[in-house]
């Protein structure tokens, strides 16, 4: 049996499906990961390292290089989804799947379906006014000279999680209870190295762990099954798109 098999053969046999996702499941679409060599990370603005531009101070201190850098570098509105996101929102669809828990910020799992998506980190589709907290769309940033500035006279900040901010609790909240539940957690495109995101799967007290990562993650000796392979062309494979 082949791992694509065995895969299939996992999911099909799931009651309570969980995926848990990270930067490598957007890759596929032309959205650059975080951490590799050729990452966000590794670039600078001026003698800035992004990394450091993404932080919470940074923005309250510093927000018309902030806006510039994250425009630039962290919003990407005409990606499009892979077939790991559609895969998964067939999955739900199908019912396997009760919820995608992502690390992601992108959208890209509403674009291709699914319902029922856990935003770790928030998402770039949704800002709001630090003053009177009225919503916007992400036009309004991108569409803005500088610092995008609400009707009322406030800062419109990315609802997104910045280094230095917390995580929603009730998003935190939900996850954990999923992750109860399962009996399968599939573990996708993340090497489990940002926390505290990455220590939520150790909730998951299920039958089968499955992790699709190009390199080693923090759980791979954990797991049921390992494959070191695109996850886009995983999930591809497996044939559900094809039903």
């Amino acid at each position: 049996m082949t791992q694509i098999e065995k895969l299939r053969e996992i999911i099909d046999n799931s009651k309570y499906l969980v995926f848990f996702g990270g930067a490598g499941v957007s890759t596929a679409s032309g959205i650059p990961d975080f951490r590799s060599s050729t990452g966000i990370f590794s670039e600078r603005y001026g003698n800035i390292p992004i990394e450091r531009i993404i932080s919470h101070s940074f923005f309250m201190n510093n927000p018309s290089i902030f806006f510039d850098v994250y425009r630039d570098k962290l919003v990407f509105k005409d990606a499009r989804p892979n077939d790991c996101h559609k895969t998964l929102a067939k999955l739900e669809e199908m019912g396997i799947l009760k919820a995608t828990i992502t690390q992601n910020i992108d959208n890209l799992h509403q674009l291709a379906g699914s319902k029922k998506v856990l935003e770790l980190h928030g998402s770039t589709y949704r800002n709001y006014c630090m003053n009177c907290h009225k919503f916007y769309d992400i036009d309004k940033v991108l569409d803005a000279k500088g610092v995008p500035m609400c009707e009322c006279g406030g800062t419109i900040k990315p609802d997104v999680v910045l280094y230095e901010e917390a995580l929603d609790y009730n998003i935190i909240t939900e996850s954990i209870n999923h992750l109860l539940k399962a009996d399968t957690l599939i573990i996708g495109g993340t090497s489990l190295s940002v926390y505290p995101a990455a220590s939520f799967i150790d909730y998951f007290n299920g039958k089968n762990l499955v992790i699709i990562n190009k390199g080693d993650t923090m759980k791979h000796t954990d797991a049921t099954l390992v494959i070191h392979d695109d996850i886009a062309k995983v999930f591809r494979e497996l044939g559900y798109l094809e039903a």
